[in-house]
């Protein structure tokens, strides 16, 4: 069975344009920063490697480097038809971030746990993850809800944006807000239940928001609040909360 998987593995990589590319990129940017580079992966439903292989999905790749500003620039281009999205960061930089809590951590976890190595004789893409996974260990509970509720409020704002372009007949700018009323309430259930997301569309999709309606999302944002306020993180305050969180 291993040896199964090892040959479908192999049989995607030849099949699938996505791994070419990447390839090459990698290639690419050890021929050109030899001395700079460090790591180079991919993140995303290639890392993942459950995806439909149909060729049609955006790269998501990472290159680490020694020190901060070195090695290429961050781009995003369409090369041979393969979207690529190139993230260039420090590895100390990029170890940082990965320790940080924030209310977009349901949507940035994902590319610390999971990649899949191009380059990484140091195994630095390990320390990585054992670095996001150790931080997780240690956080306190206020931690993600304070989190939570700072996600709420993106998600409250765009809600009611929506609400009152609905009320206007604004159509198209209305279910634009909505979308990201959608995905803000999503992240919110994602930091109070400590589960993270690949991307977007997957955070919709598993919290059951993806086609939820105006009234819906209202429903669904009220709930969240007051199990934030059960959890010691009020949405509502003074002006005196407002200046002294």
């Amino acid at each position: 069975m291993a040896g199964l998987n090892a040959n479908s593995e192999a049989d995607s990589h030849l099949t699938d344009p996505r791994w070419t590319v990447a390839e090459r990129v990698a290639q690419a940017a050890l021929r050109r920063f030899p001395a700079d580079v460090l790591a180079v992966a991919v993140h995303g439903p290639l890392a993942h490697g459950d995806d439909d292989g149909g060729g049609d999905g955006e790269v998501g790749m990472l290159v680490v480097t020694y020190r901060p500003g070195a090695g290429p620039a961050p781009c995003t281009r369409r090369v041979d038809g393969v979207l690529v999205d190139l993230t260039v960061a420090g590895a100390d930089d990029y170890l940082g971030q990965a320790r940080v809590i924030n209310s977009l951590w349901p949507l940035t976890a994902d590319r610390y746990v999971t990649t899949r190595p191009l380059h990484d004789p140091t195994g630095w893409l390990r320390t990585l993850r054992d670095e996001h996974l150790g931080r997780l260990a240690r956080a306190r509970p206020a931690e993600f809800s304070a989190a939570a509720r700072q996600a709420w409020y993106r998600g409250y704002a765009a809600h009611a944006r929506a609400a009152k372009l609905a009320e206007w007949y604004e159509t198209d700018q209305a279910l634009l807000m909505l979308g990201e009323a959608r995905l803000a309430a999503a992240t919110v259930n994602g930091l109070l239940a400590r589960t993270y997301f690949r991307d977007p569309g997957d955070a919709v999709r598993r919290t059951g928001l993806a086609g939820a309606d105006m009234t819906e999302v209202g429903t669904v944002l009220a709930r969240q609040s007051e199990e934030l306020a059960a959890r010691g993180q009020p949405v509502d305050g003074t002006v005196e909360d407002l200046l002294s969180p």
